[in-house]
């Protein structure tokens, strides 16, 4: 097959068919039927001499020759969006992007609401989209382009731009009534982490940073109940004696609701930091770095 022959944008069906995982959702994403998407993914077989796709539950599963092409066609469509984009910049106020997040669901309570006043503000017609990616998949995901950044406390995640949001601890919280509570104020170090052996505590599954300390601590026999939801632990804490190991900065917005009060135990690599992560490859990108902007402005810690 020659260079002449193949239409750019067989190349970006192409490309959503593969991000999609589905000829129906690629479809809907570039605003075609789905005859019209098959029949150009029947033309590009034939210029390419491979099936690219076969049926599988939910969808589509990519050839081995699909899933080499995916990476050039993906390089090249990137290398070209970042060109145009470059010439004609990125206007906030008219701007339709969506910007997809890699964020816990921690993140998105710690994150989004801040986030999404000032882009209601600034950039009105802006989309998020919040979609978890696996810790080992994020790199490749960040340079493919199905999400544009990740937010959390990911040092396993290597080879990729990164900025510090913000420093944390992990903390107890604890209802204010806890019959507990008055007698660890008043310990410190090794005592009161040898008292945390006296509490019952709920986590979510996961979470296996949070389930990582209570084991180092020797507490997963303590642990009552495992749920799979974040949002639900302040309700349970407040209504039971139950406790939760919890970053502080969420922590304190459930103290300052009411009815909680945090401890600060000397756990094992308790510290940690919370980092902005994107692809070096859209480093220069206008919509990537106005976003990265927002992000630092709200967020960093100066």
């Amino acid at each position: 097959m020659h260079i002449k022959d193949l239409d750019l944008n067989l190349l970006r069906l192409f490309n959503e068919v593969y991000r999609a995982g589905s000829v129906s959702r690629a479809a809907e994403r570039l605003g075609l039927t789905q005859p019209a998407v098959s029949q150009g993914l029947t033309r590009l077989r034939l210029l390419i001499k491979d099936p690219l796709f076969v049926r599988a539950p939910g969808g589509v599963k990519p050839t081995p020759k699909a899933v080499a092409l995916a990476e050039a066609v993906q390089g090249a469509l990137a290398t070209l969006a970042q060109a145009l984009s470059e010439s004609s910049g990125f206007d906030p106020r008219s701007s339709q992007r969506l910007f997809r997040l890699h964020m816990s669901d921690i993140g998105e309570s710690r994150f989004l609401p801040d986030l999404m006043a000032i882009l209601h503000r600034l950039a009105p017609g802006v989309r998020v989209a919040s979609r978890p990616v696996a810790h080992t998949e994020l790199a490749d995901a960040l340079d493919s382009g199905v999400i544009d950044f990740a937010f959390g406390f990911l040092p396993q995640v290597k080879d990729t731009q990164r900025t510090e949001l913000l420093r944390d601890r992990y903390v107890v919280l604890m209802r204010a009534g806890h019959p507990m509570h008055e007698g660890l104020r008043r310990l410190r170090g090794a005592p009161l982490l040898k008292a945390l052996h006296q509490l019952d505590f709920v986590a979510v599954r996961s979470h296996s940073d949070t389930l990582r300390i209570l084991a180092q601590t020797g507490l997963q026999d303590r642990l009552r109940l495992t749920t799979e939801h974040f949002m639900v632990l302040p309700s349970i804490v407040s209504a039971t004696d139950l406790c939760v190991v919890m970053p502080g900065n969420i922590a304190r917005g459930f103290v300052e609701s009411g009815g909680c009060v945090v401890v600060q135990p000397p756990f094992v690599d308790r510290d940690f930091t919370v980092s902005l992560h994107w692809s070096r490859r859209f480093e220069g990108d206008p919509d990537n770095r106005w976003f990265r902007e927002q992000v630092l402005r709200l967020f960093a810690t100066p």
